[in-house]
């Protein structure tokens, strides 16, 4: 089928940012038709649950079919919960039993968002897909490869969660509120009479909306705590307590931790395969650098030479400069200029340049 130019298709979330881009849209005169996924059953217990939270719930796919109605653009529902469970839930799970902290919203806007989208899309003959993101996607001749900037507004910046996309789904991308603060996206809803226009976020995982992993875990592998088991806490390679399992923890947390000292302790490192926790005083979470494969480097081809990068190393970091380079085998080098704390695995590493542009990215596995 012949993929039309002013046809897009768009992740309807129920929550305001898509909402303002599916009117957006429509205003510059593209063919519009919202699609939104369920990443859980649709069931008389999920319809009744009184904690609404997070942005797959029962109450998000009803407030996107009435932003659907109100724009007057067609919607349709599909459920993805046994692709997203056999995806992003299993990964997230298998992370933490590896002792690492992952980012879920990575892995599921490459393999699920633009990975089925793009799919429905050649299916309707759309050419683009869109979503609520705030982030930016342009053609950089200079480079002749699509490229990611940040979001305008700094407090709600996607760009991070998006460095895994490829040229081929960049070039399909359209990112309508990337360009805005999230205030001006909230009255340009407004502005359509959209009910969205006043709704308030969540800021935690989808399938998580109390945020307690922990929890999360435990109802994911019946008996988790008895199969993992207790294990030793360690200092400076000496047994100073004793930890009641190893994925109740996280790299740089501090508190929880049950071991007495004259000073702050902090996880420095979970080790899965021997059950050990780790701990140092801040000084020893400082990291001056990391290795790592499986690099997606978003803006060029390849990385010539050692160049100069801001790094963020998650998701709220600020970003510091490090020296950067990658070998003939493949494996990235990352030189911090000032020191970083708490380098945590199974988190993505970001590389900035001129302040806004993805240059690359990848998810930590070890440093």
């Amino acid at each position: 089928m012949k993929l039309d130019k002013n046809k897009v298709l768009i992740a309807m979330s129920g929550g305001v940012d898509s909402s303002a881009a599916a009117a957006l849209l429509l205003e510059q005169g593209y063919d519009v038709m919202a699609l939104t996924i369920t990443t859980h059953k649709i069931d008389d217990e999920c319809m009744a649950a009184e904690n609404q939270n997070g942005c797959c719930t029962y109450q998000n796919t009803v407030d996107a079919h009435k932003v659907c109605e109100v724009l007057g653009i067609e919607h349709k529902l599909v459920d993805l919960t046994d692709v997203f469970g056999k995806t992003i839930i299993k990964d997230f799970v298998d992370e933490y039993l590896k002792g690492r902290t992952p980012n879920p919203c990575v892995q599921c806007n490459k393999l699920v968002k633009w990975g089925y989208f793009l799919d429905k899309a050649d299916r309707i003959g759309a050419h683009y897909i869109a979503t609520g993101h705030y982030s930016s996607v342009r053609y950089d001749d200079s480079a002749a490869r699509y490229v990611i900037s940040k979001g305008r507004d700094p407090n709600k910046d996607q760009s991070y969660v998006i460095w895994g996309l490829d040229q081929k789904q960049l070039a399909r991308t359209l990112l309508p509120v990337g360009g805005l603060l999230k205030s001006e996206t909230r009255q340009i809803a407004k502005k359509f009479n959209l009910p969205t226009f006043d709704k308030s976020e969540s800021q935690e995982i989808c399938f998580i909306p109390d945020n307690n992993y922990r929890n999360f875990l435990r109802r994911a592998i019946p008996g988790l705590d008895r199969k993992i088991g207790e294990g030793n806490i360690i200092m400076d390679g000496k047994v100073v307590g004793r930890h009641s399992g190893f994925v109740n923890f996280t790299i740089g947390q501090r508190k929880g931790i049950g071991v007495t000292h004259a000073r702050p302790l902090y996880v420095k490192n979970i080790d899965a395969g021997l059950n050990l926790i780790e701990v140092a005083e801040g000084e020893g979470l400082l990291c001056k650098g990391l290795l790592a494969d499986n690099v997606n480097m978003a803006k060029y081809d390849r990385l010539e030479g050692k160049r100069k990068f801001n790094v963020k190393i998650r998701y709220n970091d600020p970003g510091e400069d490090a020296f950067c380079s990658i070998d003939a085998d493949g494996i990235l080098s990352v030189e911090f200029v000032t020191r970083r704390r708490a380098v945590t695995p199974g988190q993505s590493v970001v590389l900035y340049e001129s302040g806004d542009i993805v240059a690359g990215g990848l998810i930590l596995d070890k440093f």
